[in-house]
């Protein structure tokens, strides 16, 4: 090859280079656009599916014969409204009946001037009264008394009532207080300085800091050892589900204000057992933290497709098929032509068509759905692999970006196929860690690690109890009220009487 040869193709790779770096840019630049203008739901849409599915899901799910919702009434077939009937939303509400009475002087017949006679009452309407929050202060005072025949005989004996633990010394926080900042914060995402607006209101000037206080401290005393004989009984478990997400800590000691710390989140998986969901915060996202948390157990882990669990030892990693769908979806282009579906498509679909098949199999027994992935499932994800290892995409796009994942990540994308309590995403976990990113929206970030801390717990406690069907503000008093005085450190089986799926926290709280 001549030198003017070997110039010219040097020229050509460098066009070639420059017109594949344009091109990832262009897609960059439309996916941002997406991200930032365009719907956030990931869900296809039931036109784009019915012209693009590999599968003909449309023709094979549907059946005319499906029945809608109806129960019987009087011996008839009557349709159920699918919403919500004012009927059911008010039956547990105290009602407070206000008659509407005639006036005495008009008790009589316009007709014939007879006095009138009642006959009874008719329902007109109903309305929702709200009755705004009240504040008193409860002043408990301790009975004393003495022996009269031993005081003669200068040896006095005096004797003094039992006063309830208070939940903080020389404070005027009570367990309904402190339960109140906490839900306004940690389930209304409320921040404390807009709390404190609240609380001036109703003519008490808390502050900030005092609320703040309040939250800390009630949080080391007495919530965090629940939290803690919380972990113990989910490693316990076969099955955790993992997530981490960025909170900034302002005054954390090494870093920077701007450094991101990580809120970690531990959940139980579809084992049949009661929910467990927790947050631990730590200072990076460094693996070794969640080498720590869930040290000693064995089972299996699933996750996205983060470098940093495969430090964990004695388990069985199990990837997650939202996020390699996630990676599809963002390659597919924003215009779409008329002709053959993409490459970014056709990856799309292999994911549809597995959450379509799990989504049949959902109502089955964990050995029963571990047959049918067998039997269904196994033979698309063989398709899907030899699908993939067909393709030829350009290096540094989104579509070779979701190939690359793919790839990287296919030694965990099958091990949900060997236990039928294992999921096909990490959607438990990442469901779980949602109300915290709401909260961080609005109070943005944490001013020292204890606050971070007290945040992780009481998060623990809000998640957990609504996934064991509690209310929170409730299940938040009940254990801001029993905790300060039990001898949970003599006695640890006694936390065991404060789980959320204890019967009588069940009753209480429910």
């Amino acid at each position: 090859m001549s030198e003017k040869d070997a110039y010219i193709e040097h020229l050509e790779n460098t066009i070639k280079d420059l017109q594949n770096q344009v091109s990832n840019l262009t897609e960059m630049v439309l996916l941002l656009r997406k991200e930032k203008f365009g719907p956030s739901s990931e869900k296809t849409s039931t036109q784009l599916e019915g012209q693009l599915s590999l599968f003909n899901e449309a023709e094979v799910e549907a059946d005319p014969n499906a029945k809608e919702p109806f129960y019987e009434r009087k011996g008839c077939i009557v349709k159920k409204n699918a919403k919500t009937k004012r009927e059911e939303l008010l039956k547990d509400l105290p009602v407070e009946e206000i008659p509407c009475m005639i006036h005495p002087d008009d008790m009589f017949c316009e007709r014939c001037g007879t006095g009138l006679k009642e006959i009874g009452y008719i329902k007109v309407r109903d309305e929702l009264e709200y009755i705004p929050a009240k504040v008193k202060i409860l002043r408990y005072m301790q009975q004393a008394c003495e022996c009269p025949a031993c005081k003669h005989k200068g040896l006095p004996f005096i004797k003094k009532a039992f006063t309830p633990t208070s939940v903080l010394n020389h404070s005027l926080a009570s367990p309904s207080s402190v339960a109140r900042v906490m839900y306004q914060k940690y389930v209304n995402s409320i921040p404390l300085y807009r709390q404190e607006k609240d609380w001036e209101q109703i003519g008490i000037g808390l502050s900030r800091a005092t609320m703040a206080n309040w939250i800390i401290r009630s949080s080391e005393d007495h919530l965090m050892p629940v939290v803690e004989h919380l972990r113990k009984k989910l490693l316990e478990r076969d099955i955790i589900h993992c997530d981490e997400t960025p909170v900034q800590v302002l005054k954390e000691e090494g870093k920077k204000p701007q450094t991101k710390s990580y809120m970690w989140l531990y959940r139980s998986g579809n084992d049949e057992k009661e929910p467990i969901v927790l947050y631990d915060y730590q200072p990076s996202r460094n693996g070794d933290h969640a080498v720590t948390f869930l040290k000693d157990f064995k089972g299996y882990v699933h996750s996205d497709g983060y470098s940093g669990y495969n430090k964990l030892k004695d388990i069985t990693r199990v990837g997650c098929w939202a996020h390699l769908r996630r990676k599809f979806v963002e390659a597919i282009p924003t215009k779409k032509t008329d002709g053959p579906p993409t490459s970014a498509e056709i990856g799309r679909q292999y994911c549809d068509k597995l959450f379509a098949i799990e989504d049949t199999l959902k109502d089955l027994s964990p050995e029963e759905r571990f047959c049918k992935r067998l039997e269904l499932e196994k033979p698309v994800l063989e398709a899907f692999w030899c699908w993939l290892d067909s393709l030829n995409t350009l290096k540094g796009s989104a579509l070779g970006k979701a190939v690359t994942y793919a790839q990287n990540q296919r030694p965990y994308m099958e091990n949900y196929l060997l236990d039928g309590r294992c999921s096909l995403s990490n959607n438990a976990a990442e469901n779980a860690i949602r109300p915290f990113t709401v909260g961080r929206k609005n109070w943005l970030f944490s001013d020292t690690p204890k606050g971070a801390k007290a945040s992780a717990a009481i998060y623990s406690l809000v998640e957990t109890a609504k996934a064991n069907g509690l209310n929170v503000y409730a299940y938040l008093q009940h254990l801001l009220q029993y905790m300060p005085g039990s001898e949970w450190q003599r006695y640890p089986e006694e936390l065991d009487t404060l789980m959320p799926w204890n019967p009588d926290v069940q009753e209480q709280c429910k």
